[in-house]
């Protein structure tokens, strides 16, 4: 018994290690235990349910009771399954059984063979990684929150806000009369009216108006800092971009897209990713909390967003290093494409169009997945590892039979594989059969998923790291739902604003947690907002609340 135990812990810590660029992910927002250092799908701890992430899914083609059903369909939801195919969403279509007909596009078995596909396996090596990975520039110990946050928006950035918002007004009055409650806003102010509307994320409140009632949500050491008539009427006028630009005036994000360009160059300038990185949609849903606390009646008066949100994030670390913004009714270019794996697929290059010729590694969800994709990154340097699903994913040029479930039942644990080239299609078992294509991971190497309950149960090695890693994505998007700005204004181009502004602030405190300000004051996610927030406000005592 003793034996067994022992065996056991040596896997675990074998596992752990090939994953070591992880350690630092869990711990990212200040308030993990003692046990904080260790890759959430591996964890230990009783009440973590990450070492379920796959099985619970593949558990869905089991026959089972109704009630057991709704309430897996529900727990699906609520950890953000989007039919978009994000990481979330995606693992439930990874798990589809399909014993008739392979998808469009499949190979029959001649078909295959003539295409270069075979079961005669091959070792795949990835090249070593040509980039140093972390912080780009070192900041001093004495570097402030707002220093950090504004990395990403500089002063000429606000600048910019407050020389447009006065444009908008005077054009606005212009038109429509003139507002004696109206002065031209400076940029003291214009930071400030930044810091009342950040506090949201702090204080988890939906209307910034709060801080000024008598409520709740008040919050008299920062109301006094600016009245809420004022900061009504700079809100009321408040813009990126004043007016349409002459050339691209179809752009439905014309209003935001020079902001949006900023922070890219921003993202890009401050900090270096890791060699592993994923692209998928974040955990940009309302608050779990307010659903389930609101009526029916007031969920139905809430507007669906009008847009999309990808991201390419270090797997490492959760740093977004790219976003891409894409309205789902609009006259862009992406809004004419009706076809989802084609709209992904154009999304996906336009998010690594940065990282060719560095041998990245990134994993990716079913709506992305494709062989022509894949090969067509590969030419880049570009390696890839992602979940393939029959409902999903672009099938086309994969051998039906690896894509069909085979009549014969299947062991838990067991996988099959076929090669073309340096690209393996995997199909691996675990109460539910799951595919994967890579050109990232060599099919004759061996992982293995470790759970309390089951004990061992073997996969290749693809299957492994594509589980770690996407694991700690979706622990990084939990907690990030609690850090984004709660202020639901109804215009679109705001709604992208003030989503981008929260991306920004979680990755200052990243960049924050990885420098030396960090050993002089240990300050978790809600504190460093906290900061940030009093910073913003220019508030003499900028303590955060303990």
């Amino acid at each position: 018994m003793a034996e067994c135990g022992r065996k056991a812990l040596s896997l675990l810590e074998a596992a752990r290690s090939r994953y070591e660029s992880l350690q630092i992910s869990d711990d990212v927002f200040g308030e993990s235990g003692d046990d904080s250092s260790d890759n959430p799908f591996y964890s230990t701890s009783g009440d973590s349910d990450s070492d379920n992430y796959i099985a619970e899914v593949g558990e869905e083609e089991q026959p089972q009771p109704q009630q057991q059903q709704q309430q897996q369909q529900n727990h699906l939801q609520k950890r953000g399954d989007k039919e978009s195919g994000g990481h979330r969403g995606g693992l439930g279509g990874g798990g589809s059984g399909n014993s008739g007909a392979g998808p469009p596009g499949a190979l029959t078995r001649s078909q295959a063979e003539e295409e270069g596909w075979t079961g005669t396996l091959q070792d795949v090596t990835v090249p070593p990684f040509k980039d140093t990975y972390g912080p780009a520039q070192k900041m001093p110990a004495t570097a402030t929150a707002l220093d950090f946050f504004q990395l990403f928006v500089p002063d000429n950035c606000i600048q910019n806000m407050v020389t447009q918002t006065n444009m908008y007004a005077k054009k606005f009055q212009e038109r429509f009369g003139s507002d004696e409650g109206w002065r031209p806003v400076t940029a003291k102010e214009m930071k400030a009216f930044l810091g009342f509307v950040t506090s949201t994320s702090v204080q988890r409140c939906e209307s910034v108006l709060s801080i000024w009632s008598s409520g709740f949500f008040s919050n008299r050491s920062i109301a006094l800092k600016m009245s809420q008539a004022r900061f009504e009427k700079i809100l009321k006028y408040f813009h990126i971009v004043a007016f349409r630009p002459s050339q691209g005036s179809n752009q439905g994000l014309y209003k935001i897209q020079p902001f949006l360009d900023l922070l890219q160059q921003s993202f890009s300038c401050t900090f270096r990713p890791s060699q592993t990185q994923v692209l998928h949609e974040p955990l940009i849903d309302e608050d779990p909390v307010f659903i389930t606390t609101c009526t029916e009646r007031e969920l139905r008066k809430r507007k669906k967003r009008k847009f999309s949100l990808w991201v390419r994030q270090c797997t490492s670390t959760g740093f977004i290093c790219q976003i891409s913004v894409h309205l789902k009714e609009g006259t862009d270019g992406l809004a004419a494409l009706k076809n989802k794996p084609q709209l992904h697929s154009l999304v996906a290059k336009q998010l690594c169009q940065n990282i060719s010729g560095k041998n990245t590694i990134i994993f990716t969800g079913p709506s992305i997945t494709s062989l022509g994709l894949f090969t067509e990154f590969s030419k880049q340097d570009i390696y890839c590892c992602g979940l393939l699903s029959t409902r999903k994913s672009d099938c086309t040029g994969l051998p039906q039979s690896m894509l069909v479930c085979s009549s014969t039942p299947a062991q838990r644990g067991q996988s099959r594989v076929m090669m073309k080239g340096s690209m393996s299609l995997i199909s691996w078992y675990n109460k539910g059969h799951f595919r994967f294509l890579t050109n990232g991971y060599s099919p004759t190497k061996q992982g293995i998923i470790i759970k309390r309950k089951s004990g061992e149960i073997p996969c290749p090695l693809a299957v492994e790291a594509f589980a770690a890693h996407l694991s700690y994505i979706c622990k990084y998007d939990d907690k990030y739902s609690k850090y984004f700005i709660f202020h639901k204004p109804n215009k679109t181009w705001q709604q992208v604003f003030w989503l981008s502004i929260s991306i920004a602030i979680n990755n200052a405190y990243i960049l924050y947690k990885m420098s030396d300000a960090y050993t002089v004051k240990r300050y978790s996610r809600v504190q460093f907002g906290e900061r940030l927030v009093k910073e913003l406000l220019d508030l003499d005592d900028c303590s955060p609340t303990q």
